[in-house]
Parts: structure tokens; sequence; C-alpha cells
């Protein structure tokens, strides 16, 4: 390694720093939990090779998580997390699970923490329970979350895949970093596919970064050979997110690939708008069957390769997977990136 190089490799160590003693892991990449993705083998696999995986709950009932984990801990003994979201009807039997495996992180998504979720995931006041990441899409939801108790946040962009909200990563990352990242670690998401823009996150202030579509063709990904294929041949411009069609009905926006699942997304959000005006469910029930749904989807695309109807979700950093290859290499090479780029900026 040569002065450039070596100056390089070590202000990225400096910078993740505190991203990577807070995980516990060697590097401060997560990677995004992406429903029938992130299971057993990818969250071993990039816990294995220095970075954090996170196990995507999702729709999974308690039994299944249990056995995920327990599945898991036999592949790594190295830190990996759990992502539940907060709608879940079983949320806290799933925070029971995880606390009963002791899992050290839990990252909350979905929606602002249910009332005593907190408190149940972070244990006693001895610190015996896990640390707590939750997402904030805005400023004010940052601070509110920072006094909750949380401690950590992830700043995710509408150019990741998967749900999204309607800013965009920079415009987050600019808004939220300097205000609260003195206090938590922040760790920012969305459209991320180079070494460069870590690095560029990280001198804004951000402990770390996550990725989810740039792991999805690794050689541990267990995704179909036809869900790889739609992403080493899309652009950025062929992951589009889905219309919202009615104000009432509780529809996140959700970014895939372009195809003919899309219509029949369009036909479940009339279908459960029409249960809502006859009275036949009720909002939190309307959410859940529209969250049934896109697991579903994803699982028709993920495991049984139907990448035409099934929900084929990227980010728009999916023009920048361009071949298939183990999860060491995809994070030395993002590491390397960002060495250099840190590099550059110090000649």
């Amino acid at each position: 390694m040569n002065q450039t190089s070596s100056i390089g490799a070590e202000r990225l160590q400096r910078r993740m720093a505190r991203g990577a003693a807070f995980l516990g892991s060697e590097v401060a990449i997560v990677c995004g939990a992406m429903s029938w993705v992130s299971e057993r083998n990818l969250v071993a696999a990039i816990s294995n090779a220095g970075g954090f995986g996170l196990i995507a709950c999702g729709a999974m009932t308690p039994e299944l998580l249990d056995r995920e984990i327990a599945a898991t801990k036999l592949l790594t003994d190295k830190p990996f997390g759990v992502n539940l979201i907060t709608m879940h009807p079983a949320l806290t039997d799933l925070i029971e699970i995880c606390s009963r495996h002791q899992v050290g992180h839990v990252v909350l998504a979905g929606g602002l923490p249910p009332t005593g979720s907190i408190d149940k995931i972070k244990g006693p006041a001895s610190g015996a329970g896990a640390k707590l990441i939750c997402f904030a899409p805005a400023l004010s939801l940052a601070k509110k979350l920072i006094r909750s108790g949380v401690d950590a946040l992830v700043v995710e962009g509408m150019e990741a895949g998967g749900h999204i909200g309607p800013v965009s990563t920079s415009v987050l990352a600019q808004e939220i970093l300097p205000e609260v990242a003195d206090k938590v670690p922040v760790f920012v998401a969305g459209g991320i596919g180079r070494g460069e823009a870590i690095a560029a996150y990280l001198d804004m202030g951000a402990a770390g970064v996550q990725l989810g579509t740039r792991f999805v063709c690794a050689t541990e990904s267990i995704a179909h050979a036809n869900f790889k294929k739609a992403f080493l041949r899309a652009s950025a411009r062929d992951a589009v997110a889905s219309v919202q069609l009615d104000s009432r009905l509780p529809v996140i926006p959700v970014r895939a690939l372009k195809n003919a699942g899309a219509e029949l997304f369009t036909a479940k959000q009339r279908e459960v708008a029409l249960s809502l005006d006859e009275g036949k469910v009720a909002m939190l029930e309307a959410q859940l069957q529209i969250e049934h749904y896109w697991a579903g989807a994803l699982r028709r695309a993920v495991i049984d390769g139907d990448v035409e109807h099934g929900s084929v979700m990227a980010g728009q950093s999916v023009g920048m997977v361009t071949k298939e290859e183990p999860v060491a290499e995809i994070l030395a090479s993002l590491m390397d990136e960002a060495a250099a780029a840190l590099a550059q900026r110090a000649a």
C-alpha cells in the first residue's frame, strides 16, 4: 500500500470508528433488511465479512423469527441485528424473541415506535437489552426519536428500494446530520452504490451507511437467478415508485423495477379501498393487507423467480449492480473506493 492509499485507509477507519464500535462490526456498513433476501445466509455472510447483517422479519410469525435467529447464530458468531415492522400485530412477541436470543441490535421500521416498545427493546436500566435503531424521515422526527431514547438513527432517502419516503437522501442528510450526528450515531441510506458516496456522507458526519440493493446479487444471496438477472439488466430509471390511488388508504410508496406486478398492486389498492368504503375493514387492517400483499408479491419474485408478476424491489442504485460476486468482494470494493476518495481529498 502506497502512502496515499494508507492515508485514505486511515481516514476511512477514523470516520467509521464510531459506527463500527456501535455495531460491534469491523466496518460501519449495514445491509438493509430486505424481506426474503436478508435471511440467515446473507446476514451471516455480511457479518462474517466484517459488515453488519440485519434479518428482515417483515411478516414473519414469532415462531419463524425464532428459527431464523437461531439458524443465523449457527452460521456466524459476529454481531447481527433484526429489523421489525412497527405495525406487526405480534410486535411484542417478536421483541420477546429478540430478547430471548440476546440480539444486540433491533431496528424498528415503518413508523414511530408504539407505546412501550422502546422500553421492551432496551430492557432494564442496567443496559441488558438491545440497542435500538429507528428510521428518521425528517429532522423533527429525528429529534423526537432521540428524546424518546433511541440509540441510533437511519436516514433513508427516496432513492432506496422497498418502502420509501418523499425526500431524497442528499437533502435528508444535509438537514439531519448537522443537527443530531453529535448526539447519536446516524447511518445514511438510499441510493448508495459506490464507496465515493460513502466517503461523502462520512465527511458530512454520518457514523456509517446502510445498503440493500448492492447486496442482492451477492453469491451468498438466496434470491432466485431470475431476480438477480433482473437487477443486472436494470438501470436507475427502471426502479420506480408505486402510486397511491386513494388518499384515505395509507399506502407507503414502494420502489421496485417496472413490471406487470405494478398493475396488480393498483388492482389490490382498489380492492382494499372498496373494503374501506363498505366498512368491512378498519384502517389498520387495510394497512396490514397492503403489507401482506407486498410480502407475497416479493416472495413470488425473490423465491419463485416470477419477476414479471412479483415485486422486484430495488433502489435506484441498481444500475451499479453489474455482476454476481461474494459479499466479501462487495465490501472490499466499497471500502477501497471510499478510501481512495478520502485520500484524494487529503491530497
